[in-house]
């Protein structure tokens, strides 16, 4: 008994009791952490070469040689294959001269050439990966499980994305001349991606912000808002009560002015 309450009391036992803490402590986080939905899937050495021969001759000059970020343009260590996709996919990138913000505009690589660039960028440090497919299927309405998921998705976006996107999508300004811009003409793979790198001065939601279903939801909310039936009226692009103001000052005004001066001109 004295020579175990010795090892008990001996300095050394602190310091392997902590050491087991830990390995237990990680050994619990790796499994019951949630696990992320982006995929990463196998790429050959091939796809990584090319995508690195395509880099060099249109990304380098502002990313750097070994994508280590320049003056001209950040580092692309660590953004992963979700960002390249994006940004590429959309034809943010290449972008032609440094602007206050990449704005969309003609693709200039097919799926091939931008698959291998998201591939080399994604070897040279981990990031999200492109989306599975499962997550990027718009969930139609019709059924109560179904539109009970869209409304969930309405109020996702609502509380934290309306604010720089408008509540259908529309996009909207920012300071100093940056934008929030519509999401009509956005894919559900790019929303996704968009969500989980957060390009420009959008903030990343990860897995642990919002879920892959969450994020799902609010792609089909997104795509409920576009293919939804006007019932009636100018919708004036759904930019809310500025636009709304501004048609009733220039044309309820102005017709109320006009017509102020028409019983003027007959009275007299």
């Amino acid at each position: 008994m004295n020579a175990l309450a010795a090892r008990r009391r001996h300095p050394a036992a602190i310091a392997v009791l902590l050491l087991l803490g830990l390995l237990v402590t990680g050994g619990a986080y790796s499994f019951f952490a949630p696990k992320d939905a982006n995929a990463a899937p196998t790429v050959s050495a091939d796809a990584v070469q090319d995508g690195k021969n395509l880099f060099l001759a249109n990304c380098a000059s502002c990313h750097g040689v070994n994508a280590e970020g320049t003056k001209s343009g950040p580092t692309l260590v660590g953004v992963g294959a979700a960002s390249v996709d994006f940004q590429v996919s959309t034809g943010r990138m290449p972008l032609a001269g440094p602007n206050v913000q990449a704005p969309v505009n003609k693709v200039k690589f097919d799926e091939t050439e931008i698959a291998a660039l998201a591939a080399y960028v994604a070897s040279l440090g981990a990031g999200p990966g492109i989306p599975e497919e499962k997550w990027t299927t718009v969930i139609q309405p019709g059924t109560p499980e179904n539109n009970k998921a869209i409304a969930t998705g309405g109020e996702i976006f609502r509380v934290n994305c309306a604010m720089c996107h408008n509540f259908a999508g529309a996009g909207g300004a920012l300071t100093r001349g940056k934008y929030a811009p519509a999401l009509d003409e956005a894919t559900p793979r790019q929303i996704y991606e968009a969500m989980v790198t957060g390009p420009q001065s959008m903030p990343v939601f990860n897995d642990r912000n919002i879920s892959p279903e969450g994020k799902q939801q609010v792609i089909s909310y997104l795509a409920a808002q576009r293919d939804q039936t006007n019932v009636g009226g100018f919708s004036l692009g759904n930019l809310g009560p500025v636009s709304e103001g501004l048609f009733a000052w220039v044309f309820g005004l102005g017709i109320l002015i006009a017509g102020a001066v028409w019983l003027g001109k007959k009275a007299a």
